[in-house]
């Protein structure tokens, strides 16, 4: 039996993740797209990727943990470090955009009646069940904790969103518990991950550990991440990252090689 493939409806809500449809027939194999390569340095070893399968996952990079007034800071945290990955991300953002690669913003954005939340995370950010935890209004803004459509939920003023980029709401240290998350990325196509935000050694970490166990390729650029913590838990994240869960690169290589991937040969 011969099959005639559809004449060309697509279904699908990625462009690498669609059937093709019609009234008598079915195509299920998916479209390959042309690749789109790209090479950086990286530890433990050099790296090749293909940016039409690859995402950049920026983790809560919000006004709670990194600007002055937020939760953070009212409880007495410096919030300094938190801003170090401002200026390498707004460099590195426009030229994956350009180069086709996703940004997915993965943030806290709790349900006001925290309904989803269970006492072993509320316990996180209110472990004596005094002061001020998730939901509740922080004392220099009046906003609600990490709460969906806050300020204190909100993005960082210094990044800029474009918008086609995603969104995704978390309620858990990793962006992959509760969320849509993976079955975005599936849908997109996506198979390798670069990871960038805050805090290095719990949130983005515990993404990044799901994402290995998912399947995905993982990459930490370094400079667009930082903590509040203390130096040893970046250096045993970092060990960590290298030694079991993926790669470490920076983001000025990894632009360089996608400016050397878009010159002429």
């Amino acid at each position: 039996m011969t099959f005639n493939p559809p004449p060309g409806i697509p279904l699908g809500s990625g462009e690498l993740n669609q059937w093709r449809v019609s009234d008598s027939a079915v195509d299920l194999i998916r479209p390959h797209g042309a690749e789109s390569p790209v090479t950086f340095p990286a530890q433990p070893q050099e790296l090749r990727v293909d940016l039409r399968r690859t995402a950049l996952i920026v983790i809560d990079m919000q006004n709670d943990f990194c600007t002055p007034g937020g939760w953070l800071h009212h409880i007495g945290v410096d919030v300094t470090p938190t801003r170090a990955p401002v200026i390498p991300l707004n460099r590195l953002m426009p030229e994956l955009r350009a180069a086709g690669t996703r940004i997915v913003w993965v943030n806290w954005g709790n349900r006001p009646d925290r309904l989803n939340l269970s006492p072993s995370v509320l316990h996180v950010y209110k472990p004596t069940g005094q002061g001020v935890g998730l939901g509740d209004p922080a004392p220099l803004t009046g906003a609600p904790v990490l709460e969906k459509e806050s300020w204190g939920a909100a993005i960082i003023d210094d990044l800029h969103p474009a918008p086609e980029d995603i969104h995704v709401d978390k309620f858990r240290m990793s962006g992959f518990w509760d969320s849509p998350l993976d079955s975005i990325l599936r849908n997109l196509g996506v198979t390798t991950l670069l990871f960038a935000g805050v805090n290095v050694d719990q949130c983005l970490l515990c993404t990044l550990q799901d994402a290995n166990f998912l399947g995905y390729d993982c990459v930490l650029v370094e400079d667009c991440a930082a903590t509040t913590s203390p130096q040893f838990c970046t250096d045993a994240t970092i060990y960590n990252v290298k030694q079991c869960f993926g790669f470490i690169a920076r983001a000025p290589d990894i632009i360089d090689g996608l400016r050397n991937a878009a010159a002429p040969a």
